[in-house]
């Protein structure tokens, strides 16, 4: 069977990620009375009517697995497979090609490869690869429904950094391997089982070890500050951990945070949920540090700022979409309330006592800023 595509999946890296197959053979193909487009407000293309011509390439040679493969992945966004003539050498094929959904708003603007390859092209396979590991493998709208946090999961391993080591073992790749993966399980989270052996200190290599492991995104968080009136605003909501724990309060004091969206910034994730939460916009965002909540067991990475903002307001108030279930009371406090609210005990979780932390050791510099 033979494909014709003009998206991403002309990369070979991300067809053969998607379509299972590697080193499937392409051949540059030209499809008549179309023109590639942007969607608005997204990075990848579709195709439009129009007078023109589309370059493309023509995948061939599929088989039965690697078409239910793509089938899954071009239907969970309503792409259908239909039948198109396309040229190759100046002969006529006629074979299957994606063709979008209708009503989709288009840019003028035209979509190149390469442009997109740059930015874009490794979490897409990332995000491809997490896909295909499930067995079994979702319908198409369980997967339009679990696509933004597969490509969060995605996106969050591209931002990783090498810290220093200079008092740490320096690590490399061979150290840690991973020898076996169970198929994900969960639902808007993913547990996974996995065997691996590494490096001691010692110079040999442990037992075999099997582990399960937290597959999260990547959050930022931010503690809002008023320098002036020396104020930080705390985010108060109902958390299912806790509860699960028997906590007979389930009503934790937070800063604000949020998942990094895919194709996001940790600093965009901070300032949209800053004003998403608490209503705030922020006139200054400061880095405060960024780390793994709890790397025994899970993948959670931590971007955290103190945020400079205005606080005039004395009495708790309300905040939080609406849209997202969410229910949450916000209350602005005096530094030295915050302090005491965290000497008690009354705030228990980690990155808020972190924030609290670290503005007491910045605090007078950012009080300059004012």
């Amino acid at each position: 069977m033979d494909l014709f595509v003009y998206g991403t999946l002309m990369a070979p890296q991300l067809f053969a990620a998607v379509s299972g197959l590697d080193g499937a053979k392409d051949q540059s193909a030209e499809l008549s009375g179309f023109e590639v487009r942007r969607i608005a407000g997204n990075v990848v293309p579709t195709i439009c009517a129009a007078d023109g011509s589309v370059n493309g390439v023509l995948w061939t040679g599929l088989d039965e697995a690697a078409i239910q493969r793509l089938d899954l992945y071009e239907r969970a966004f309503g792409y259908t497979p239909q039948k198109v003539n396309v040229t190759v050498n100046g002969q006529a094929h006629s074979v299957l090609c994606y063709m979008p959904p209708a009503g989709q708003e288009v840019l003028e603007q035209p979509w190149r490869l390469k442009d997109w390859e740059t930015d874009h092209l490794r979490p897409a396979i990332l995000a491809a690869e997490e896909l295909f590991s499930h067995d079994p493998l979702p319908d198409p709208a369980q997967l339009r429904r679990m696509w933004p946090m597969i490509e969060s999961r995605a996106w969050a391993k591209t931002r990783v950094a090498q810290a220093p080591s200079t008092t740490r073992f320096s690590a490399t790749e061979e150290d840690v391997t991973i020898t076996a993966k169970q198929p994900p399980t969960g639902g808007f989270f993913r547990m996974q089982n996995i065997d691996v052996h590494h490096r001691r200190f010692q110079g040999d290599r442990s037992a075999t070890l099997n582990r399960e492991i937290f597959i999260a995104v990547d959050a930022a968080m931010v503690l809002p500050y008023d320098p002036i009136r020396d104020k930080v605003l705390l985010v108060e909501q109902v958390r299912f951990g806790p509860k699960m724990r028997q906590d007979p309060n389930p009503w934790m004091l937070e800063p604000v945070a949020g998942i990094i969206d895919a194709r996001e910034t940790p600093e965009q994730a901070a300032m949209r949920e800053t004003e998403e939460e608490a209503g705030l916009k922020l006139r200054h965002l400061v880095p405060a540090g960024s780390f793994y909540a709890s790397p025994g067991a899970t993948t959670d990475y931590f971007y955290t700022f103190v945020g400079l903002c205005d606080l005039p307001q004395d009495a708790p108030y309300f905040g939080g979409l609406a849209e997202e279930g969410e229910d949450i009371r916000l209350h602005p406090v005096t530094y030295d309330a915050a302090l005491q609210l965290a000497d008690s005990g009354e705030i228990q979780v980690g990155p808020l006592l972190f924030l609290l932390n670290w503005l007491s050791r910045h605090r007078d510099r950012l009080r300059t800023m004012a």
